[in-house]
């Protein structure tokens, strides 16, 4: 799922969510919107399927001169009954 959060746009990565789709998600984001999507991944299933589709990405972007790289960090957020929990956040960039 894409959310647009300021000039963030931040995809909600699943452990049930196919890398590859993932990947394209990311590659079309770059190439639509010239921004740098940022990956949101609660759980173990999630943050794997995350790092399985940054890789999937990069070689997508990479033939458009691409090189993308990510910066891995954690940010907290609240679940649908109000409680807080840590996600492991993947902010995209180009070097």
């Amino acid at each position: 799922m894409i959310e647009d959060n300021n000039d963030d746009m931040i995809l909600r990565v699943s452990a049930s969510s196919p890398p590859q789709s993932v990947a394209a998600a990311i590659s079309k984001c770059i190439s639509d919107s010239h921004k740098y999507p940022v990956l949101r991944a609660i759980g173990h299933g999630a943050v794997g399927q995350a790092v399985k589709a940054l890789a999937i990405a990069r070689g997508y972007v990479a033939p458009r001169g691409t090189d993308l790289a990510f910066v891995v960090g954690f940010d907290t957020i609240e679940n649908a009954e109000g409680k807080e929990i840590s996600a492991m956040v993947f902010k995209t960039f180009a070097r």
